[in-house]
């Protein structure tokens, strides 16, 4: 089996929106973007990572959280899913909006025009790499040493592989809620089957699970 390149729990609203305008430090989603409202899904699953207190579901939602890492061995984001700088990095000692304990447990792979140094946070090493998505990507898989490697977003970079044509699957979570503008993963998910296989698995917590594989 070849080692596929996996969109995992990417979340939008119905109207496709998955970020705002004007992304800052304070507002990673942008200033018009409410992450609670996108993500609540995630967060009333009893798998979250940040979970505090015991608790959560434990179905449909539950198992697409779960499976977020299972046979993953690298990540590839875009730069703005690493951070709101923009231009040539003027702080390194900034690492991110991760914390000291990323959630990714593996190589990540930031795509960015202006690179600076690898370094590690826990057990997450990032890299920045100025490329085309084929170049990247075929660095992310021999970093993941024979497993799949993940398409982390934001919404631009996964348009890119998409563009390319080099995602295999793709999971999608739509929320019950317009955001009306915004970077849109799509107008509808019908312009993605002259590609893809498509099922939708509705949630009891609302949310609709978008899946889709390789025609």
């Amino acid at each position: 089996m070849d080692q596929l390149l996996r969109v995992q729990n990417f979340t939008i609203s119905s109207d496709g929106v998955a970020a705002g305008e004007d992304q800052s430090l304070e507002r990673p989603f942008g200033r018009n973007i409410d992450p609670g409202q996108l993500f609540a899904w995630a967060g009333a699953t009893a798998s979250w990572h940040i979970r505090a207190e015991p608790g959560g579901s434990r179905g449909l939602d539950d198992y697409f959280i779960r499976d977020f890492s299972h046979n993953i061995g690298a990540e590839i984001m875009g730069r703005n899913k690493f951070g709101p700088q923009r231009g040539p990095w003027r702080d390194h000692e900034w690492h991110g909006w991760w914390g000291d304990q990323p959630p990714f447990h593996t190589p990540v792979f930031v795509m960015t025009h202006h690179e600076r140094p690898s370094f590690a946070l826990s057990d997450t090493m990032f890299h920045f790499v100025d490329g085309t998505p084929a170049t990247v990507l075929a660095r992310a898989r021999e970093a993941a040493r024979g497993k799949d490697v993940r398409l982390g977003g934001g919404v631009t970079t996964i348009r890119e592989f998409l563009d390319a044509d080099l995602v295999d699957t793709m999971h999608v979570a739509v929320v019950p809620v317009k955001l009306g503008s915004g970077l849109r993963l799509w107008d509808s998910p019908e312009q993605l089957l002259d590609r893809f296989h498509m099922e939708v698995v509705p949630s009891p917590s609302g949310v609709t699970h978008h899946l889709f594989w390789r025609a």
